[in-house]
């Protein structure tokens, strides 16, 4: 009786020697040897779509803003929750900002449906590692396969699908603790840069919450004032620019926040919890319009 396990007949189907043949743990570089028009931003030959000027004439939806701080346990990230295509809200509710695995999230600016199956496949990639390995990948690790993921992407950035993805995790064997908490920054070649000023942020507002995380930001915050100063920088974004949204009280749509700290990993703070925020925030720019 054959011992190995049966294999659904799906899209992997022929591919079956794949299944059992040695080599890298990564499930990325598997589909690329097996399936490889499965990733992010390629297209077969022949299908629609596919060619030199694929992106020619259409409106994909867009991702906007996303910052990331550290503080003194570790670091937070936060995104606004609209969607545009070219100057239409297209959704008013997206997701932007997604917990990768115990120690490390992505917030992804760009073009939306490209950015989200990349996410998700770097997601899988990382289970997949610690899976075969039986130990997760280092922060450095995951950090420079977003990148690689990246690079495969260029042709599609090439033809205008750019994604722009923010990087943040606790680095669980660092030697200062107090510095465990990383950003990492990319660009759409790939390029992976570590962001040591403590704060970030990319998309169309990227420039308005830089300003305001350069006034406001303190590596010896703890995590309540991080968060906070995580939706002042997204509300002066949202202030200067179209397409980033600001806290809907009416729809109760807030941003999306993630805190990273060694004790308890990385960790999506409740709506409920984001709502009282915001409403003092507001509170508080009603008797002081600058911040």
């Amino acid at each position: 009786m054959d011992p190995r396990p049966p294999v659904n007949n799906g899209i992997f189907a022929g591919h079956l020697g794949a299944y059992f043949a040695p080599g890298s743990p990564s499930f990325t570089d598997f589909v690329a040897a097996t399936v490889p028009h499965l990733l992010p931003g390629r297209i077969p030959e022949g299908l629609p779509g596919a060619g030199p000027h694929a992106g020619a004439g259409v409106e994909a939806r867009h991702g906007t803003t996303i910052v990331a701080l550290t503080f003194a346990d570790g670091v937070v990230m936060a995104g606004d929750r609209r969607a545009t295509a070219g100057n239409v809200i297209a959704q008013r509710d997206i997701e932007k900002v997604f917990i990768t695995d115990s120690y490390s999230a992505v917030g992804i600016a760009g073009s939306a449906g490209i950015a989200l199956e990349m996410v998700r496949l770097f997601s899988v990639d990382l289970e997949h590692y610690e899976k075969i390995e039986g130990v997760p990948l280092s922060l450095d690790g995951k950090a420079n396969k977003l990148a690689g993921m990246l690079r495969q992407n260029l042709g599609a950035a090439l033809q205008g699908f750019v994604v722009v993805p923010l990087f943040v995790g606790y680095d669980t064997d660092a030697a200062d603790l107090s510095k465990a908490g990383r950003i990492v920054t990319y660009d759409p070649t790939g390029g992976r840069y570590d962001e040591w000023l403590g704060y970030h942020s990319v998309g169309s507002g990227s420039v308005f919450a830089k300003s305001s995380l350069k006034k406001l930001h303190d590596p010896k915050a703890d995590e309540a004032k991080a968060v906070r100063t995580a939706l002042e920088a997204l509300y002066d974004a949202a202030d200067d620019d179209t397409a980033t949204g600001g806290p809907d009280m009416v729809r109760k749509i807030f941003p999306v926040v993630v805190s990273i700290t060694g004790a308890d990993g990385a960790v999506r703070h409740p709506d409920s919890e984001i709502a009282g925020i915001t409403e003092q925030l507001l509170a508080d720019r009603a008797t002081r319009p600058g911040g």
